[in-house]
């Protein structure tokens, strides 16, 4: 199974952000291990916003990035960290995922449940 793991990551806070980075590794980690191809575009994009001149929470340049590997996914994998439901990012990747008609499943209370 190929997933999207989308998750928060916006946030003044750059210590939240950086929680919300780990998070979303470990949680990719776990799902490599179960056997499925991951794509955690926080993973990804965090650290290689430190080598541009683009603020890591310019929303619009990093959907560009991130957006064209959900179209190849099979599902998208909601990560339900604190602010989730406020999320921009999330907001806008859910949106995608329906409309290319992608399983959707969220990960809330330690618990996956499929939409």
């Amino acid at each position: 199974m190929k997933i999207y793991l989308a998750c928060p990551y916006s946030h003044e806070n750059e210590k939240v952000r950086e929680k919300r980075v780990e998070m979303a590794t470990k949680a990719a980690a776990k799902l490599m291990e179960d056997g499925h191809q991951v794509f955690s575009p926080i993973t990804h994009t965090h650290p290689i916003s430190k080598y541009t001149n683009k603020h890591p929470c310019d929303n619009d340049f990093w959907m560009v990035q991130d957006l064209w590997i959900l179209v190849a996914c099979n599902e998208i994998y909601v990560l339900c960290l604190d602010g989730w439901e406020f999320s921009k990012g999330v907001e806008e990747e859910v949106k995608v995922a329906y409309r290319l008609n992608k399983k959707i499943t969220y990960l809330k209370g330690g618990k996956w449940t499929k939409e």
